[in-house]
């Protein structure tokens, strides 16, 4: 084979899913004149570890001529290495590759040391002081970077052998240490159990690299695990153990017999938990017929069907089953020496209103729901007034940071994430618990359809008996993007009062975003009025038509018809990722316009990712270190080439990102309507097409349209438009919130 050497000069192509590279590269010596562009940079092609700038290659291949593009190297086996020139250690260390070290500084590094740079960093980086600007803080940082780097490398070697993105190398570094390489070879399953981004499929490939056998236990119990996140991932709380011996047989590719002894260790370790639930039709998700809980052990009877939990996800099932319980049953409560006629001071408030503030005051436990305009907000303030005159402490809170802003906002009064209400620090969870509970007599919490099961069983954790609790939430609306239904749960168990808000308000009236959504809500399709000045509909049959429609409406038209600033007041909300018309393509082509390639703007591309200062992002995992948590939405306000960090502005402070934690992040022009929960939009732009079909249900119709506060324009069919109207089949999710709760509070 022929052999070439070199250093990356840029990268024309990359594929993160095979590594199919294309790679311009500067050859070290100039043996190969015919194969040599204008610039003296000659066309590497082939499968490549995920390449930047500056990095040295000792390849292996054949020279061929390709019809359009002439002669091209394809490579065979790559290799990473050092650079042996001067020029070649300047560009290298200039590149960015070492933390700490940027073009300026690599200048005056090689200047001092030439040739024995890299020999001074390896073996005697205390030198380092000798070049101006470089003092201990900035010679630790060099110091640790390059061990991380020799590290990392060692690593890579290893996992570029089977397919490994270089990305997902640093990470394994970051997780384990000196010992990655160890673990990695030892059982390539812990990849997938502790490294976020690092699905089964990719820890599977790496097993089965290494000669693992298909049946080996491990493979067969992360295979389980894996197919107990997805569902998840999905909503469910628990799978029927029939469905997951089904789906995980099916991933593994091994026979279903192979998965009850996988449970039963699974078991033993504490990863998961089984119960006897009563039987489920999985269409309804409805018990056929309630009863006592039965252990797994017990008779059955001709209802018991066992069910598999997470272990986490089952003890919390239980305990704010438990919670909801003992507060429904406390007597008396915190509120009951409050005199009845307090309630009906304010006669501004509906008949509706003034129940629901009863029931508050009255019930321990108790839902407020209703859908836009009907005035749960109005509510609210009139229930923090009435407490505030009485002397009871109260808190207000929602599940999401930007929930928390508006209900401030729309309250007058502080509001907090439940997060922050409880005290939440990574090293020690939550401070307010069992043994410290909240000081409130009231807790208001507003979102409630947004509430998931293990956020929820924190909460109540925090609520001693005699408080009151009230979910205030659209139960229309999606359910949470975490596991559970709890605020349905709650109401189809019956063991709270539910006030449901129906009057929508005369200025509520008026809008059309707000008629329209209750049009939508009950079955009908929405109508656009000619004068209308909040509620639009741009035709589309096709995806590709429906994208070219999104570009313009939300870069041209509303901002010149409204005033209203492209990135930081307008919203595509989308129900799919895939697709022309979905969530990936349209952030490609919305950063493409707004936020174009441009040489005074600092980018970097990170997980096969291009991030530009300037981008609108959002956070897709809770980060609990950052405080940043899963749907949070802000903009790359810098990129730091030579500390390797993203600097993203996120309400109104600003939260550093190594490049490692990239993929924590994702565009944000467009955003599906689940991540949409608990936000409200100047304006929000929808595409709806009939390839969305999978999608087009009406409970996501009616959120999207709800985020929009002045406008909302849909782009698409009507006969889209109608699929959404007429699907009222909300997915059921597997959950015994509801059983457990109509049991155990009786």
């Amino acid at each position: 084979m022929d052999v070439l050497t070199g250093s990356v000069e840029r990268i024309t192509y990359y594929n993160p899913e095979n590594g199919y590279s294309v790679v311009r590269l500067r050859p070290e010596h100039m043996k190969v004149p015919f194969a040599v562009n204008r610039e003296g940079l000659v066309t590497v092609v082939g499968s490549l570890p995920e390449l930047s700038p500056g990095e040295y290659l000792h390849l292996s291949g054949r020279w061929s001529t390709h019809p359009r593009h002439g002669q091209q190297f394809q490579v065979e086996i790559c290799q990473q290495t050092l650079p042996a020139t001067v020029a070649g250690i300047r560009r290298y260390l200039g590149s960015g590759l070492i933390k700490g070290i940027g073009p300026r500084l690599s200048e005056r590094i090689v200047a001092r040391f030439g040739r024995h740079t890299l020999d001074v960093i390896e073996n005697h980086p205390e030198r380092l002081e000798e070049v101006p600007d470089i003092g201990p803080k900035r010679l630790g940082m060099i110091a640790r970077a390059w061990e991380a780097q020799k590290q990392v490398k060692e690593i890579m070697l290893f996992l570029h052998g089977h397919g490994v993105s270089t990305n997902l190398a640093i990470k394994v570094y970051k997780q384990y240490g000196d010992q990655a390489l160890a673990v990695v070879q030892s059982d390539p399953y812990r990849l997938a159990r502790d490294i976020f981004g690092v699905g089964f499929k990719t820890a599977d490939k790496l097993a089965r690299d290494l000669g693992l056998p298909v049946d080996h236990p491990s493979r067969i119990e992360t295979g389980v695990i894996y197919t107990l996140n997805e569902l998840t991932e999905e909503g469910h709380v628990y799978a029927p153990r029939a469905r997951l011996e089904e789906q995980a047989a099916e991933l593994l590719e091994v026979p279903p017999a192979l998965i009850l002894p996988a449970l039963g260790r699974l078991a033993v370790q504490d990863h998961i938990q089984q119960d006897l639930l009563p039987s489920y039709h999985a269409e309804s998700g409805k018990a056929q017929q309630p009863g006592a809980p039965k252990r797994l052990g017990e008779a059955a009877g001709s209802y018991g069907q066992p069910a598999v939990y997470l272990t986490p996800l089952y003890y919390s099932e239980i305990g704010a089953s438990e919670r909801l319980c003992g507060l429904t049953k406390a007597v008396p409560t915190r509120l009951s020496d409050l005199p009845p006629a307090f309630v009906a001071l304010d006669q501004t408030l509906s008949a509706e209103q003034q129940e629901a503030i009863r029931v508050a005051l009255s019930h321990p436990v108790s839902v407020l729901t209703g859908g836009p305009g009907t005035g749960k907000t109005t509510a609210i303030k009139a229930l923090i007034g009435l407490l505030e005159g009485a002397h009871k402490r109260y808190a207000l809170a929602s599940p999401t940071g930007r929930a928390a802003k508006r209900l401030s906002e729309a309250t007058g009064r502080p509001a907090s994430t439940i997060h922050r209400l409880l005290g939440f620090s990574p090293k020690e969870g939550f401070k307010h618990n069992a043994e410290n509970p909240l000081a409130v007599d009231l807790l208001v919490l507003d979102e409630a359809s947004m509430l998931d099961l293990v956020l929820a069983n924190s909460l109540l954790k925090a609520l001693e008996p005699g408080t009151h609790l009230l979910l205030v939430g659209d139960v229309d609306q999606l359910p949470s993007v975490g596991a559970g239904d709890v605020l349905r749960d709650i109401i189809s168990s019956g063991i709270a009062p539910v006030t449901r808000l129906s009057v929508i308000f005369r200025q509520a009236a008026d809008s059309h975003i707000i008629t329209n959504a209750h049009r939508i809500n009950q079955g009908q399709v929405p109508i656009f009025h000619k004068q209308s000045q909040d509620f639009f509909l741009f035709p589309a049959e096709e995806p590709e038509e429906a994208a070219s429609w999104v570009e313009e409406v939300v870069c041209q038209r509303i901002p010149e018809k409204f005033g209203l600033h492209p990135r930081d007041q307008i919203q595509v909300l989308a129900p799919m990722y895939r697709g022309v018309a979905g969530v990936h393509a349209l952030n490609e082509r919305l950063q493409a316009t707004l936020n174009p390639e441009n040489p005074g703007r600092a980018e970097k591309k990170l997980f096969g990712q291009v991030y530009r200062q300037g981008d609108k992002v959002m956070q897709i995992q809770n980060n609990y270190d950052k405080e940043v948590y899963n749907g949070d939405i802000g903009y790359i306000q810098g990129i730091d080439l030579v500390d390797q960090t993203l600097q993203v502005n996120l309400d109104d402070r600003c939260v550093d990102y190594d490049w490692s934690e990239a993929d924590q992040l994702v565009l944000a022009y467009a955003v599906s309507v689940h991540k949409s929960q608990g936000s409200e939009f100047p304006a929000v732009v929808v595409p709806l097409v009939t390839a969305h079909y999978m999608m087009l249900q009406r409970n996501l119709f009616y959120t999207a349209v709800t985020r929009a506060r002045q406008l909302c324009v849909l782009v698409g069919s009507r006969r889209a438009l109608g699929i959404a109207v007429r699907n009222n089949k909300v997915a059921q999710r597997f959950s015994a919130l509801s059983w457990r709760l109509e049991t155990g509070c009786q």
